[in-house]
């Protein structure tokens, strides 16, 4: 499961890939109790075991989706 968060004041995003047994809405629910203490901190633990804490009051958007293994870049026809 990816979940992509939106920093605000940076032009760049964090992607963090979760297991793939991740429950998403045990993820979503962890945003929501972050975003709502102004101080707390959203952390998550990737596939490789390393942690990721983001401060809450700098979270902009949080998108939470499946891993997409077909995903392209660049230009095609």
């Amino acid at each position: 499961m990816d979940v992509r968060i939106g920093v605000t004041y940076s032009v760049k995003e964090l992607e963090v890939q979760l297991p793939d047994d991740a429950d998403g809405a045990e993820v979503r629910s962890r945003v929501e109790a972050a975003v709502a203490s102004d101080e707390g901190v959203l952390w998550l633990t990737d596939r490789k075991g390393r942690e990721v804490g983001v401060p809450a009051d700098k979270i902009a958007y949080v998108e939470i989706g499946a891993v997409d293994e077909g995903r392209t870049f660049g230009f095609s026809a």
